[in-house]
């Protein structure tokens, strides 16, 4: 397994929406260990869609403490409920804004043996499930953020927000 580097904000294939994954092949299998290997070296975060590791495969990893998720193809089929909260992305590391959510989501998604299983989520989960798929549309939590602003994790100075979702709109 290897750390694969991930990709920042301001390039263009975060922007770009994911293909779907047709068979588990091999190839995936490793795609899906070496992004598990990246989300659990960086430290403090929830999830990681293939897209911010350079590959456009609808492939999202996550752990939101009960152990790892892997995603393939997941689609979301229901969704209740609202919730507001910080939220953050591995590839805007130090920020953070507030962002509105569904509460309650259902998805379907195939695991790694190639079946379709449901899987339910609520609450921060949801929200986990929600931002990684936003990913695989090349949609950035920046564009669901309420108010103006994203806020540094450290000191918690402002950063304008249109300049931000400026930035990510490049060459596109």
């Amino acid at each position: 397994m290897s750390v694969l580097q991930i990709v920042p904000f301001g390039e263009s294939i975060l922007r770009k929406k994911a293909k779907p994954v047709e068979t588990v092949t091999p190839k995936i299998a490793k795609l899906l260990d070496d992004m598990a290997e990246t989300l659990h070296a960086a430290e403090g975060r929830a999830g990681l869609a293939a897209p911010q590791v350079g590959i456009l495969r609808r492939v999202i990893v996550m752990d939101c403490g009960d152990g790892l998720i892997e995603l393939i193809n997941p689609e979301i089929v229901e969704t209740s409920g609202e919730q507001e909260g910080a939220e953050a992305c591995l590839s805007y590391p130090g920020y953070h804004g507030f962002v509105k959510r569904a509460n309650y989501v259902k998805i379907t998604t195939m695991n790694r043996q190639g079946e379709t299983v449901e899987l339910e989520g609520e609450g921060f989960l949801a929200r986990c499930i929600q931002h990684e798929i936003d990913h695989l549309n090349g949609v950035l939590f920046v564009d669901h953020v309420q108010g103006s602003w994203l806020f540094a994790d450290q000191t918690q100075d402002k950063i304008p927000l249109f300049e931000v979702v400026k930035l990510t709109n490049q060459g596109l």
